[in-house]
């Protein structure tokens, strides 16, 4: 599945651009009273049609690509990561600069033509435009080229909806997460690409009445103790915190995954710590196989057993998630 659909468009380099603005320039003849009037109105119709190829082009890019005002948002806080926002952000403000400048220059060029009565004068304006307008975009071209590059990041960055309630699942491999992910979705499951796991991310819908929140497993991220991460997957974690609205960590109490409870309870521990705040509900899988007969959840998504169960403590947390966002939508909109 392709990654998150951002509308992010293409960019031209500095050199297609100047090509495409000099090249729907170099077709343009008008037809006037005379001689000097053609002249004149022809060379308005070029200054006219190359500036606004550039401007149109360069505010498009602006407008387009996702803004990034919230830090402590997901998608912000992945984009710092696989594109760098400080870099991005002034390749953006970079862009406007030149379209703001291209169009100041484009309007005192067109005065100068219009209040010209020497036929020398209007070609050497429209040629000095063209020389000013090439330096402006020549300018910006580093900022275009970072421009097309994140373009290509966006498109992988993964196709999960920050603004839906999410409830993210936890634990280590074969503990049956995946599998569960299934079982709880209304439909397949989609993989959808995230830049630090070998796998993407396992992306599931739930219908719950009106309601509809999404159920992500992320492996390779949540399944290692942090101190075993580089820098980028630690960051990765950091922005996974801010689309989990509830966690669901899953326990293989049988020790079938390969992995002793001890390490699993430590795991536990440390997501517990990585996640302040952020209810989780642990549930013991593969109950098929072994019960241990403590108070947590215990279920088969294999066999389907105890399914209900966990599905209620599931929909009743993600319920008071939905209810505790409608909260803040209703404070944020009285401030």
């Amino acid at each position: 599945m392709a990654g998150m659909d951002y509308k992010v468009p293409t960019v031209l380099s500095s050199e297609e651009l100047m090509e495409k603005a000099f090249h729907r320039a170099s077709k343009i003849y008008k037809n006037g009273a005379n001689t000097f009037d053609t002249r004149k109105k022809t060379a308005l119709a070029k200054v006219t049609a190359s500036g606004d190829i550039v401007v149109t082009a360069l505010a498009g890019y602006v407008d387009r690509f996702p803004r990034m005002d919230k830090m402590d948002d997901f998608l912000p806080q992945l984009v710092d990561i696989v594109i760098g926002i400080d870099r991005y952000k002034k390749a953006l403000g970079a862009v406007n600069w030149c379209a703001t400048k291209v169009e100041k220059l484009k309007n005192d060029c067109l005065k100068d033509i219009r209040r010209s009565k020497d036929p020398e004068v209007i070609e050497a304006t429209r040629r000095s435009f063209y020389g000013r307008l090439n330096s402006y975009v020549d300018r910006i071209s580093d900022d275009l080229l970072f421009l097309q590059d994140a373009k290509n990041k966006f498109r992988r960055l993964p196709a999960v909806d920050p603004k839906v309630p999410t409830l993210v699942v936890a634990g280590f491999p074969n503990v049956g997460k995946s599998n569960l992910v299934t079982v709880m979705s209304s439909a397949a499951p989609e993989i959808a690409p995230y830049p630090f796991t070998t796998k993407g991310v396992i992306v599931g819908h739930v219908q719950d009445d009106w309601r509809k929140y999404q159920i992500i497993d992320t492996p390779g991220l949540l399944d290692r103790e942090f101190d075993k991460r580089n820098d980028i997957e630690k960051q990765a974690v950091l922005a996974l915190r801010y689309l989990t609205d509830a966690m669901l960590f899953v326990i293989d109490p049988s020790e079938t995954c390969g992995f002793t409870l001890e390490v699993q309870e430590k795991l536990l521990n440390t997501v517990q710590n990585g996640f302040p705040g952020v209810p989780i509900i642990v549930a013991e899988s593969k109950c098929d196989v072994m019960k241990t007969g403590n108070d947590r959840i215990f279920f088969s998504a294999q066999t389907g057993e105890n399914m209900d169960a966990l599905t209620e403590a599931v929909t009743k947390e993600m319920r008071a998630v939905f209810r505790r966002k409608a909260i803040e939508e209703e404070e944020t909109e009285v401030e």
